[in-house]
Parts: C-alpha cells; structure tokens; sequence
C-alpha cells in the first residue's frame, strides 16, 4: 500500500510541475515543463548517489579501517538478499546514517562518525537493516526525485512571481480573461511549492514506515532499531549536524535538524514514537 501511494504521491508531483508549466507559459509551456520533468527525472535515476555523498561531504570508508562495520553489513545484506553497498563514513558528530542509490546494484550506505560512537551492536545492526531496507525498496531513488521535482516547481514558482513583478498586468486591467489568468498564476506561485513540500513530506514519511518494519524483520528483531531511534532522536537535540545540507535531511534515519523548532513543521520523517510504537507491535 505504501508502494502505490508513493507512486500516487510522485504523479501528483510531476502533475504540479505540468499545471505551473501551463500557468507560465500555456501549452507551450507545459511542454517544456513536461520534458524538464523527466530530464530530471532521469539525472535523479542515474546520479542520486553521487548528490547524495556529495551534500553529506562523505568518504568511501576502506574496510581495514572498520573491519566490523563491513562484515556487519555484509551479514544483514546478504540476510536481506541484496549484493552489499559501498560503505562511506560522513564526518559529523551527530549520530545518524542513510544509504543511497537507484538499485541495489548501485547503492551505498554511509554512518556518521557520531553513531559508531553512541550506539552498541545490537542497536547499530538495526539501523544497518532500516539503510538497506531503503536500498532493498528503492526508496532513495524515489525520495532524491521527489526533491528534485519539489525544487523545480519552487523555480517555478519564483519565476512566475518575478514575471508579474516586473511585468504586472499590463493591458489586461480590462480583460476578464486575462486578470482571472493572472489571479490564479499568482495563487499557483504562493500554492505550488507549499503543496510540493506537503506531497514531497508525505513519500519520505511514507517510505520510513516501510523501511522500519523491513529493517526489523532483516535484523531479526525490531527491539535494536527501537532503542536506536530513541537514542538517536535526543542525541539529534543536542549534538549539531555539521557538514550536512538541509537538502539531504531527508536521507537520514532521523531528521538531523530536528532540534530546530523550525525543522520540526517541515519535518521529512513520521514522530520517532509513532515509529518506536509500530516497531514494538513487530511479532515474528
């Protein structure tokens, strides 16, 4: 169920970015929008793991300097039936992890230096699990083009609005046609990025449910990955995100910019005890 509503969810996206299209430049326009659509669509495909390591500045960590990070998830990635990623270490102190790619034969999944830190086996093996639960449900390649697809209706957005601030409605004062036209151009531009950011919340929310409970059964267990997010969760009140873009919050186990009381209305990830709840109802 969550599979079809994210891909509801991504078609009312591309629909937006189509509708703002035709609003800034009628048929023409919604063309053009259409073709920017899917090229982005395809950069998405072919290059989110790159923008994602390049926005969190991560390394490829060598497996003699972590020797049992990599067999840990070489044993989960095999458990859940997927070759094992690239392992990348991001230099923030603030303990969290995300995995990228559009496959799994094109994935990775990278740890904060701060998680190898806090969390001991048991609640470490968990977070692996939900990474490559991601991987195993493709749900980086879809979450990296929903942003994408967000950002571009907010251009959009700002291109519209500069068109009616620099050019106004010129001789349509008198033509009713021509300021309903414009009424509701400016209203798309206020309109269209809040509902772009509201569908883009609701896949990557949509998508962390899903990844806790595969991540429970991959693990074997969901009490690991319970009392990560917990841990998680108030270490991310406390200890910054440094080096990691807003943009790439969306990535991550736990919302790294969540003790920011702004962050918090904007969130990309469901309420941690929401999650915490549903993982301890787990039976296996």
């Amino acid at each position: 169920m969550n599979t079809l509503k994210t891909w509801i969810l991504m078609g009312a996206l591309t629909i937006l970015l189509v509708l703002m299209g035709s609003l800034f430049g009628g048929r023409t326009g919604a063309f053009i929008f259409l073709l920017i659509s899917v090229a982005m669509n395809l950069i998405g495909y072919f290059y989110s793991d790159k923008m994602a390591i390049a926005m969190t500045h991560s390394r490829e960590l060598p497996e003699h300097e972590a020797p049992e990070l990599h067999e840990m998830i070489r044993r989960l990635s095999a458990r859940a039936g997927i070759p094992m990623p690239r392992v990348y270490l991001t230099p923030s102190p603030q303990p969290n992890a995300f995995a990228t790619g559009r496959d799994p034969h094109h994935s990775a999944v990278a740890v904060t230096e701060g998680i190898l830190q806090i969390l001991d086996r048991d609640e470490l093996e968990g977070v692996i699990a939900h990474e490559l639960a991601h991987i195993k449900n493709r749900d980086v390649l879809i979450s990296t083009i929903a942003a994408m697809l967000a950002g571009a209706i907010t251009w959009i957005a700002d291109m519209i609005q500069w068109s009616f601030m620099f050019a106004g409605f010129g001789n349509r004062d008198e033509d009713n046609e021509g300021i309903g036209g414009a009424v509701a151009g400016i209203f798309m531009a206020i309109l269209g990025p809040i509902a772009a950011m509201i569908i883009q919340l609701a896949i990557s929310r949509s998508r962390e449910f899903k990844a806790d409970a595969t991540g429970a059964r991959i693990a074997g267990s969901p009490h690991g990955l319970a009392n990560a997010l917990l841990r998680l969760e108030q270490a991310s009140h406390h200890i910054p995100a440094y080096g990691v873009s807003p943009a790439a919050s969306h990535l991550f186990i736990v919302n790294p910019f969540k003790g920011l009381s702004i962050a918090r209305l904007f969130s990309t990830h469901p309420p941690i005890e929401e999650r915490v709840r549903r993982l301890r109802q787990l039976q296996f």
